[in-house]
């Protein structure tokens, strides 16, 4: 058992709670900005002062209303602006904030609804009203559904006419309802994604997420607060706040001062960035394996590919000997050569400022993480759970280690128990699930270790990697131990590459399902000057991507043993989705929901 403990760099003083933060900025910088806001297609500042006095007006209505301390509100939204107020306005009234993915299923928010016993809820669009109605007979505790864009009961949104319900709540009852609030008070309840069965609610304190966003704003300080005396750092959040990754960089961008944006619509990404200008973001290695991949194909279809090739293989050594600590004086030249050509215009992509990328939710690959570091932006990988808030590790700017997901948290302790999985202690480790005792008392040891269900191992400087996941472990036929991941993750990297499924378990030998990239497609037929508009279901069965998938796994089965590789694979004619139920809204896949679905063309790989 190998063990490792960072000590912190923040404590939570007794009586703090996560509205401190909010009042905090508004009398040490009240004219500062703090928030950024599309209004009407431009970019206006929100000062902390503006953010405190809009927050406050929402508390005032929601105590109006007759949201009470301790209270449950669900926010089923996508990422914007006013996921951020109202967050903080339900911690001002004293409540527990929701979350709901606004993509998730009426059954899903039936059950968020009932269990978490809310007692309001806000939705985002008419849509989303639509399905938090269809099942109020099921949540009983149920009385207030507000929209938070306009309609015909409120044209001005729910903001508006909670702030008009909320004129005559004196200051002091919102005094009085943060006065109830501690370190130990319930912040939030956050329901997993439901990988399989029923989501669980993970409960959250105050002590816990302000623990883990202070930490990690004190270890990324240049990152959160910028760099030099005139620096500014902003971020853009275009990640689901539903998830506890987005949740915790607004709660540490509102600490940190950094000018915090939403963009609620990832395919505008590329757009928003380039008019927000962040210093920093945060995403998943999906995202940055579609940057990548979208970079090769149209600098290839313009006839640019071996000065794009040239340039990333370059970037990557750089990087490489960078992190070795002896970059050549001849690599450097090339890599200048190559950071006008081509890196200049990759991070103009990005708004050109952006230094810094906080990844997590899977592994990224050394392979990216160099290539990127090469170009300039520094990609620092992470590792957590929404039971621990979410990070446990992450890697330290700018000197991360590719390949791992960083050192523990200042104030955590990373232990690898005999069997390999990764125990976690820290004070951001959640209570425990709501209404579900015997599942919170299967997750930690007898000596206070949560039980992540990963596995891991930790290496001499106390760099955590993640090998797998414990319940993912396929057995074959022949008593081989197979981590999926190791194989999923590489051929996830390959351009025409959607979703990869490993199977094999109990099975003679290993084999994958893989789904093709429907945005990549277009131009990779254009580059092998094809129409590019052939169906999906026409190409799986296409001898050239047979060819290229096939290319994939070669190279992906180079990384594990004869007995782990994969010998066999089903190219589907179909994409897995959100909305179609086979992987969550954290991008992680239902294996059960997927081998249920497709067991005819798994059997069909182990036909004699």
């Amino acid at each position: 058992m190998r063990e490792f403990t960072v000590e912190p760099l923040y404590e939570v003083p007794a009586g703090a709670n996560l509205t401190d933060l909010v009042h905090r900025n508004a009398e040490e910088a009240p004219g500062q900005a703090v928030l950024g806001r599309k209004v009407d297609g431009a970019w206006r500042d929100v000062t902390a002062q503006e953010f405190l006095d809009e927050v406050t007006a929402v508390a005032r209505g929601l105590v109006a209303l007759g949201v009470s301390a301790g209270d449950r509100v669900a926010i089923m939204s996508r990422t914007r602006y006013e996921w951020s107020l109202l967050d903080f306005a339900i911690f001002e009234a004293g409540g527990v904030p929701v979350p709901i993915y606004e993509t998730s299923s009426a059954e899903q928010v039936a059950w968020i609804l009932s269990d978490s016993a809310a007692v309001a809820a806000f939705a985002e669009t008419a849509e989303n009203t639509a399905v938090i109605e269809s099942v109020r007979d099921q949540a009983a505790g149920l009385k207030h559904v507000w929209q938070i864009e306009s309609s015909t009961d409120a044209p001005s949104g729910a903001l508006a006419l909670l702030a008009a319900a909320g004129t005559e709540v004196p200051g002091s009852v919102l005094a009085e309802r943060r006065a109830t609030l501690n370190p130990e008070s319930v912040a939030t309840i956050i329901y997993t994604s439901g990988t399989t069965g029923r989501p669980k609610g993970c409960v959250l304190t105050h002590g816990n997420m302000l623990f883990e966003a202070c930490n990690a704003v004190n270890f990324l300080e240049k990152v959160f607060r910028g760099e030099g005396e005139d620096a500014e750092a902003s971020t853009l959040l275009f990640l689901p706040m539903a998830h506890v990754f987005a949740r915790i960089i607004h709660i540490g961008a509102i600490h940190a001062r950094a000018k915090l944006g939403h963009c609620s619509d990832v395919k505008n990404v590329v757009e928003e960035l380039g008019s927000f200008k962040p210093t920093f973001i945060l995403s998943v290695p999906r995202v940055f394996e579609k940057v990548y991949n979208s970079a090769s194909l149209k600098a290839h279809s313009e006839g640019k590919g071996k000065i794009f090739d040239a340039a990333a293989q370059t970037a990557i050594a750089w990087s490489e000997a960078h992190e070795a600590g002896k970059v050549p004086v001849g690599l450097n030249l090339k890599h200048a050569l190559f950071d006008r050509l081509v890196y200049g215009k990759l991070r103009a992509a990005l708004g050109g400022r952006t230094k810094a990328a906080i990844s997590g939710g899977a592994p990224l690959g050394a392979r990216l993480t160099h290539f990127f570091r090469g170009v300039g932006l520094f990609v620092l990988e992470g590792y957590g759970l929404t039971e621990t808030a979410p990070a446990v590790a992450v890697n330290p700017y700018p000197n991360a280690k590719a390949g791992t997901v960083g050192p523990p948290l200042p104030g955590t302790t990373i232990r690898i128990a005999e069997d390999g999985e990764i125990e976690i202690k820290g004070r951001q480790v959640f209570r425990g699930y709501w209404n579900n005792e015997a599942a919170t008392k299967e997750v930690f040891t007898e000596d206070g270790f949560f039980k992540t269900g990963d596995l891991g191992k930790l290496d001499d400087e106390g760099y955590l990697s993640i090998t797998g996941r414990k319940k993912e472990i396929l057995v074959t036929a022949g008593g081989k131990n197979v981590a999926p991941a190791v194989l999923e993750d590489r051929l996830n990297a390959h351009p025409l590459i959607s979703q990869t499924m490993v199977v094999g378990d109990k099975q003679p030998f290993i084999a994958a399902l893989v789904t093709l990239d429907s945005e990549a497609l277009p131009g990779w037929l254009e580059l092998h000057g094809r129409d590019k508009t052939t169906p999906l279901a026409q190409l799986a069965g296409d001898p050239a991507v047979l060819h290229e998938i096939e290319e994939a796994v070669a190279a992906a089965n180079q990384a594990v043993s004869k007995a782990e590789s994969i010998r066999k694979f089903a190219v589907l004619p179909v994409e897995w989705t959100i909305e179609g139920g086979q992987i969550t809204p954290s991008m992680k896949i239902k294996r059960n929901v997927v081998a249920q679905e497709y067991a005819g063309e798994i059997e069909k790989l182990y036909a004699k």
